[in-house]
């Protein structure tokens, strides 16, 4: 809406542009008006699982999740390929070999029941130019699919495993199912007259599917957005809503 060069709106934009007094003296005058819900949407949305890691991916997850930078990232995975914790952790492909596919398919339905397996397998191919697809992504090595904490990893090497487990054992499992929901209440100016509407956003997970793998040792599952449930209480459209705060 706004002019990248002057920083002003531009000419024709439907937009209004609240200046610190204008907002003040909209929240005074909202205070005590009577608040209802002018419309209700929900849509059920399908989130599917991402590649395996390749290793730019992974380094990029990694600074993400924990703060690791390239370097120790790949110090980091170096120690576990030595160990014979992973595969080979320098390749640029998404490719995972079918005993690969087959094991953790088998062991998502051990764990979790035939639910949580994808209905066939997934299979993904590198977009980049000149990818290597004959070697593997990073992924856990052999067939055990065994988790960090099984294998009595700890600190960095703990954390690292952690996602490449969890991110190889997402790509075969079952699509996620969230709910998401947009509410929209309105009420009255009353020294304008103007309706005005406000919107609130909630979403609640509906089928966890490769989600699960998420909360699988993890220390703080609820950290996870992909985990976390946001919500909008049940409401009907007409209902009065009661204003507890306006900022």
């Amino acid at each position: 809406s706004f002019d990248e060069n002057t920083g002003k709106l531009k000419p024709g934009s439907k937009v209004l542009l609240l200046g610190e007094n204008d907002a003040q003296g909209l929240e005074e005058r909202l205070k005590g008006q009577p608040f209802s819900v002018s419309d209700l949407e929900q849509k059920v949305q399908k989130r599917r699982p991402y590649p395996p890691f390749t290793t730019s991916t992974l380094q990029q997850e990694a600074n993400r999740k924990h703060g690791y930078g390239a370097t120790r990232t790949m110090q980091i995975a170096q120690r576990l390929y030595e160990n014979g914790h992973i595969t080979y952790m320098r390749t640029d492909s998404v490719n995972l070999s079918n005993e690969a596919i087959t094991a953790v398919r088998s062991m998502v339905k051990v764990r979790y029941g035939d639910e949580f397996i994808a209905e066939k397998p997934r299979r993904f191919s590198s977009k980049a130019k000149g990818a290597q697809e004959a070697h593997e992504a990073i992924r856990p090595a052999g067939t055990t699919m065994a988790t960090a904490r099984e294998l009595g990893l700890s600190g960095d090497e703990l954390k690292l495993y952690d996602l490449i487990w969890k991110r190889t054992v997402s790509t075969q499992m079952a699509d996620a199912k969230i709910a998401m929901t947009t509410a929209k209440i309105t009420t009255k100016d009353p020294e304008l007259g103007q309706v005005l509407t406000f919107r609130a956003s909630g979403r609640q997970v509906v089928f966890p599917g490769f989600f699960r793998a998420y909360v699988e040792g993890s220390d703080d599952p609820e950290a996870l957005l992909e985990d976390r449930d946001q919500p909008l209480p049940a409401m009907t459209v007409g209902q009065g809503v009661d204003c507890n705060e306006i900022d």
